[in-house]
């Protein structure tokens, strides 16, 4: 993707419909600082226009860091107003992956701490490895989490075991986030990536325009009465019923033969 070739703090590449994003700032952990969000934000803006990309991976390069939170340094220099400028920008960014039409999964090698949990709350699907390490220890800093912690991790895992994290600022193994549920699987460390492709590439073979649906219903229906989501659901069930893929679809399936998506 030549539009991509200037990002300074990330790395990405997209092999066979999947991309794969790496936050790449290994000297700092990976942490979140303003530049790092504006080149999540190119490339999700990005990946999400590309009609090729049917799945997105997000990791960080090394063995030692998903992401270990935000810049320390920018929030020391914080006031009132521009804590809240900052905040919004985080929560903007992060709402931009976690609707940016494409299925987002974290691969979560080793800490993913503060800003770096709630960017792993953004994506729709979490695996970590066995060394991984997830937490929200803002309250430490004498803060909260900012960038949407505090409502993700409240909808994911609960208002009990979310205030639990969020109060003590713990930090919590793999083993313990699987129990909670706030993350989908835990794979040895050597697996990882070999585990988030095969599952990228399993949901990369499906009808696009359905699995956008499915992440629009769901994202979209999280927030509303039941009766409003499910009229939703309907609606996209109709547009869905027009298309070229569900035409494909239901023809490969009485044929026997596997299905050739168009996108329309």
């Amino acid at each position: 993707m030549p539009e991509l070739l200037h990002l300074q703090t990330m790395l990405c590449e997209v092999t066979e419909g999947v991309a794969t994003v790496t936050l790449n700032r290994p000297q700092v952990l990976h942490a979140l600082n303003t530049q790092v969000f504006d080149e999540l934000e190119q490339v999700f803006t990005l990946l999400g226009r590309d009609a090729g990309v049917r799945a997105i991976l997000v990791t960080g390069s090394g063995d030692r860091a998903f992401a270990a939170g935000a810049d320390i340094n920018e929030l020391v220099l914080l006031d009132g107003a521009g804590g809240e400028k900052k905040a919004l920008r985080g929560q903007a960014v992060f709402h931009l992956i976690e609707s940016c039409g494409k299925p987002v999964i974290a691969l979560i090698n080793g800490f993913a701490l503060g800003g770096g949990c709630e960017l792993v709350l953004a994506c729709h699907l979490r695996i970590a490895n066995e060394n991984a390490r997830l937490g929200q220890p803002e309250v430490k800093l004498g803060l909260l989490p900012g960038y949407g912690g505090t409502q993700r991790l409240l909808r994911l895992v609960g208002p009990s075991a979310a205030l639990k994290l969020i109060l003590t600022g713990a930090m919590i193994d793999a083993a313990e986030a699987l129990r909670i549920g706030l993350v989908d699987e835990v794979v040895a460390a050597e697996r990882l990536i070999a585990r988030g492709q095969e599952l990228a590439h399993a949901i990369a073979a499906q009808a696009p325009l359905a699995v956008a649906a499915c992440l629009d219903a769901v994202r979209r229906g999280a927030d509303q009465p039941l009766a409003t989501a499910l009229r939703f659901e309907a609606e996209l069930f109709g547009r869905l019923s027009s298309t070229e893929d569900k035409a494909e679809g239901t023809k490969a399936f009485l044929e026997k033969r596997t299905p050739v998506w168009s996108g329309r």
